[in-house]
């Protein structure tokens, strides 16, 4: 499917679970999983500690689905769906640290180096020890890396999701390409 076509096509899900056609949720749910469970699994990792617990994880993943069942007739704009959705998923990641938030690590912002103005390229040989320099990040910063190239949403939906200014995305977003930069060169000098 093309990409509009596969826009249309979800729209057309999120209408029919709205009247209540409960495999059109279930479609949802098998087009979302796999990628909410990735972004939930390295929102709910602090940096510098071990995995987070798998039963954690699905915990929160089964609670932003009944969330997402029980909120989808109240949706306004069916077209809105990937970012409503991402939005309950991160209010639910965030409820989890309620009790026990992660400890952020404030960048230091003049040791960060210069880069280039363009953004940085990785191969898929790299996509191991990219995965691993992104749970090394704040929060803040891994969730908007995970939202723009994972589920490559743009400025805007991202904004929409975390709650804030389209210049703070793209703040957060700068200085997360440049640790990740730095921390991706710092495991090619150790391999």
């Amino acid at each position: 499917m093309t990409d509009s076509t596969d826009r249309l096509y979800e729209r057309v899900l999120v209408l029919r679970c709205q009247t209540g056609d409960e495999t059109a949720f279930a479609e949802l749910v098998d087009r979302y999983q796999p990628r909410l469970r990735y972004y939930l699994r390295k929102m709910l990792r602090a940096p510098h500690q071990g995995e987070t617990a798998d039963s954690a994880v699905d915990d929160t993943l089964q609670e932003v689905w009944l969330d997402v069942f029980r909120a989808i007739p109240r949706l306004a704009d069916a077209e809105a769906f990937r970012a409503w959705l991402y939005r309950i998923a991160r209010d639910r990641a965030f409820r989890t640290f309620r009790h026990r938030p992660p400890p952020h690590q404030p960048l230091d912002e003049a040791a960060l180096p210069d880069t280039a103005a363009g953004e940085p390229r990785f191969t898929e040989e790299d996509a191991q020890r990219i995965h691993a320099a992104l749970d090394e990040l704040a929060a803040e910063h891994r969730e908007v890396v995970v939202l723009r190239y994972i589920e490559e949403m743009s400025y805007d939906e991202i904004a929409g999701v975390v709650g804030c200014p389209v210049g703070t995305v793209r703040s957060r977003l700068h200085y997360a390409r440049q640790v990740l930069g730095r921390r991706l060169e710092r495991r090619n000098v150790h391999d």
